[in-house]
């Protein structure tokens, strides 16, 4: 992985290759150097968490449910506060609202909460800027360009777009990267003491990834053979192999009895199994085949949201993986680069449920956290290349796009189009098509292969530094489109949308005890259980029982359509002091409030 990413497909001029070698985890192959160095890389990192405090400036309650609130609930549970019912639906992991936990014990109100938790996204989620600057140095660009362009990577929608909302695809992208660079520094640093507390960090990153997300658990399997093969191979001593294995065993271990915790806390009647569906989908013809072919969809987003450049990043690894030549070390980690991505790709699309949606066959948000790697390794062909390799390499990319687009299309057909679009789930392409309503599977891809080869035309008609300013500036500009349209297409929107009906203001006050029913719809229901945040709310199934009037103060009730709201109140007359105190309707449902007197 790190080094020259095209060096098995030609050769580049002298003036093209900076000094460091790309293959080191020395000062100058990764490490900032120099006085100046540090305060730009601090400053740079400043910026960024601006920008993304900037983008998430207007969200202010959880709109992406049940995922935000999720996360949400497990943090105010870390915290000691009430937790919620979110039985039969996906297990939110707990080493996401760690982070969030404090957040949680030093405030209480919900929107000063939701936005201080955004801003724990942007400081960590900035760290893709020095990260990738580490990633760039050792992939041979010098200091300079490496902090140019590392400014790209960390503009990247997929790591700005996703700090709007309280997900672990805020901060994944940094833990992946920072995985991936201190595994390479511990099999490629000179010294004992660098190698030791590389690895060590390495295995803690990569149990953390577990802890936080079930895409980590391909993280730290991936990272276990790792240090198998480091231990046969003899590569390092074996004192720091059984260290890394402890430390990544011990997180593991503290993991999973946090989450099981929160599992006992949080879905008290079991959740929606999807290791069931794992089990089903990889042992069935019919499950096999979509779950490849989800596989390859997430591979497609990946290739085209990226305009291109993951593709190219992709294709320099997996040449670094198994070309000739390559040292075995460098050889190992770029496998688990490719293993990992493999490994994410086809576990969710095999656990993932068929809600009959776009989004089921073409999606980008599961392998996101890959997206700085391999777009740094897009970069570095980009800059470092001869034009005979960068031509191959992008030729190489329309080529993957193309058969991937194609096996979606075969698969899918017109479920492309009759299926259910959610603009959530499309920020790139969205924004390459400019349509927000709608997916168009040919048209994105026409747009991002033509962003990679209007890329392509910038090195080839410029030289030098120019070349390298014109390249970054135009791909932050793009960057910042996509994220700037996906934030005023959807982001906003969605609050807009769901604020005025799930807002409990004048209903509920503090120490009210309130009663929720479940048939209210779980977008409606989730975000109002977040908001009554002094104590358990009481849920209750209203189709199959009275609302609990003898346990609450203030009772939500859900109204169909065409139902009076006096009329909410099932099972028998309410009882004496009860009455309506507010009514709330819209696309997704609507609810009563009734309150005792």
């Amino acid at each position: 992985m790190l080094t020259d990413p095209a060096a098995s497909a030609g050769t580049t001029t002298e003036a093209a290759r900076p000094g460091a070698s790309g293959t080191s985890a020395d000062a100058d192959a990764g490490l900032p150097g120099g006085r100046r160095w540090g305060p730009l890389l601090v400053a740079a990192w400043v910026v960024q968490v601006v920008v993304r405090l900037a983008f998430a400036s207007g969200q202010s309650m959880p709109v992406a449910t049940p995922d935000e609130t999720g996360y949400l609930f497990a943090a105010r549970v870390l915290a000691g506060g009430p937790p919620a019912d979110m039985s039969y639906g996906t297990v939110y992991r707990g080493g996401y609202p760690m982070l969030l936990a404090p957040v949680f014990a030093l405030v209480h109100d919900p929107e000063t909460v939701y936005r201080l938790c955004l801003a724990v996204n942007a400081l960590v989620g900035a760290l893709v800027l020095p990260l990738g600057y580490v990633l760039l140095r050792r992939f041979g660009l010098t200091r300079g360009r490496a902090l140019l362009f590392a400014n790209v990577v960390a503009l990247l929608p997929a790591t700005v777009f996703y700090s709007e909302f309280v997900l672990t695809d805020a901060i994944l992208p940094a833990v992946v990267l920072g995985w991936l660079l201190l595994a390479h520094t511990w099999f490629t640093s000179a010294s004992p003491r660098v190698q030791a507390a590389s690895a060590v960090g390495a295995s803690l990153l990569a149990g953390y990834a577990c802890v936080t997300h079930s895409r980590g658990a391909v993280i730290i399997a991936v990272h276990a053979v790792l240090l198998l093969v480091a231990a046969v191979r003899r590569w390092r001593p074996f004192w720091q192999t059984a260290l890394a294995a402890a430390a990544l065993g011990a997180l593991f271990l503290a993991g999973t009895k946090l989450n099981d915790h929160l599992f006992q806390v949080l879905y008290p009647m079991g959740d929606n199994d999807l290791e069931g569906n794992l089990r089903r989908r990889l042992t069935t013809s019919d499950g096999l085949g979509w779950t490849f072919s989800l596989a390859v969809g997430q591979l497609w987003y990946l290739i085209i949201g990226t305009g291109g450049l993951a593709g190219v990043g992709l294709l320099g690894c997996g040449s670094l993986a198994f070309r000739r030549g390559t040292e075995a070390r460098l050889r190992m980690v770029a496998l688990a680069v490719l293993a990992s991505i493999a490994g994410i790709a086809l576990a969710t699309s095999a656990a993932l449920p068929d809600e009959i949606r776009v989004g089921n066959y073409v999606y980008g948000r599961y392998l996101a956290c890959f997206t700085p790697l391999l777009v740094g390794a897009g970069i570095a062909v980009l800059v470092r290349a001869s034009r005979r390799t960068l031509a191959l390499a992008a030729a190489g990319t329309v080529a993957l796009a193309a058969a991937s687009g194609a096996a979606v299309f075969l698969y899918a057909g017109d479920r492309l189009t009759k299926y259910v679009f959610t603009p959530f789930d499309f920020p790139e392409s969205s924004f390459l098509t400019m349509d927000w309503q709608r997916f168009h599977l040919w048209r994105a891809t026409a747009a991002g292969l033509a962003l990679l080869g209007l890329a392509v035309l910038v090195v080839w008609a410029l030289r030098g530094r120019k070349a390298m300013i014109v390249l970054a500036g135009a791909l932050a500009v793009v960057e910042v489109g996509m994220t700037g349209t996906a934030t005023a297409e959807i982001s906003r929107p969605l609050v807009r949308r769901f604020t005025p009906i799930t807002d409990l203001d004048g209903l509920a006050a503090p120490h009210d005890r309130v009663a929720v029913d479940w048939q209210v719809p779980w977008k409606l229901r989730l975000p109002m259980l977040y908001n009554v945040w002094w104590h358990k709310n009481v849920e209750f199934d209203g189709n199959r029982r009275r609302p609990p009037a003898s346990r609450a103060d203030l009772i939500i009730l859900n109204w169909r359509k065409g139902v009076p709201p006096e009329r909410t109140w099932r099972h028998g007359k309410p009882p004496q002091g009860w009455h309506i105190v507010g009514t709330r309707t819209s696309p997704e449902g609507g609810w009563v409030a009734w309150r005792h007197s």
